[in-house]
C-alpha cells in the first residue's frame, strides 16, 4: 500500500470506530462529530490513488460502514416507534390517496401552547 494512502485509510477507519461507538452510546454530538471526520476522511482518500495492495483494506473498510448502517438504520426504526408509541407521529400507511408511496407520516402535537 502506498504510504500516501495509508493515513487516509487510517483515520477512515478511526472514525468508524467513534461512529459505531457512538451509535452504541446514543450519542448523537459523537456522532455527528464522528460523521463529519468519516467524510473528510473519505474525501482525503478519494483524492489519493489506491494501489492494488489497498483493495483488501478498502474491502475491509466497505464492510465495516455497512455494518454500521445497519446500526443506524435499527436506531432509526427504535427512534420511529418510540415517536409513533408517544402519539409523535401517526402510524398510517406511507401511501397516498392514490395509492402510490411517499406521503409521508403527519407530525402531531403532543402539547397546547
Amino acid at each position: 500500500m502506498s504510504a500516501g494512502i495509508e493515513p487516509a485509510l487510517e483515520a477512515l477507519e478511526q472514525a468508524l470506530k467513534a461512529e459505531r461507538e457512538a451509535l452504541l452510546a446514543h450519542d448523537v454530538d459523537a456522532l455527528l462529530a464522528s460523521t463529519d471526520a468519516k467524510l473528510a476522511a473519505l474525501r482525503r482518500a478519494e483524492s489519493l490513488a489506491p494501489d492494488a495492495g489497498a483493495a483488501e483494506r478498502l474491502g475491509e473498510l466497505r464492510a465495516f460502514n455497512q455494518a454500521n448502517g445497519v446500526l443506524l438504520a435499527r436506531r432509526r426504526r427504535e427512534v420511529n416507534w418510540a415517536l409513533r408509541h408517544l402519539g409523535r407521529i401517526e402510524s398510517t400507511s406511507v401511501y397516498d390517496a392514490a395509492g402510490q408511496p411517499g406521503a409521508r407520516p403527519q407530525a402531531r402535537c403532543l402539547g397546547v401552547g
